[in-house]
């Protein structure tokens, strides 16, 4: 995807979890095409507790706003076939 900078672009957290599941996330999204990064991958895998409550879901995914719709679909069905 081109990315026109006719509006301003917004991150916004589509998933959280375990590094290993972010890494995932992320590796299918941009299969996709939609660009997206990790926030906290470090600090969320050496201090899981001090990035997240508890320690769970230490490590997000952040995706552009206009791409938040198609991305959370992708996030769900992927969420659909780990449990």
């Amino acid at each position: 995807k081109k990315y026109v900078m006719e509006k301003e672009v917004h991150p916004v957290e589509v998933f959280a979890g375990t590094s290993a599941q972010a890494t995932i996330v992320k590796s299918i999204l941009e299969s996709a095409g939609i660009y997206c990064f990790l926030k906290d991958d470090i600090m969320g895998t050496l201090l899981p507790w001090y990035t997240s409550a508890g320690g769970a879901g230490a490590v997000k995914v952040f995706v552009s706003d206009a791409d938040f719709e198609e991305a959370k679909a992708i996030v769900e069905e992927y969420e659909k076939n780990i449990q």
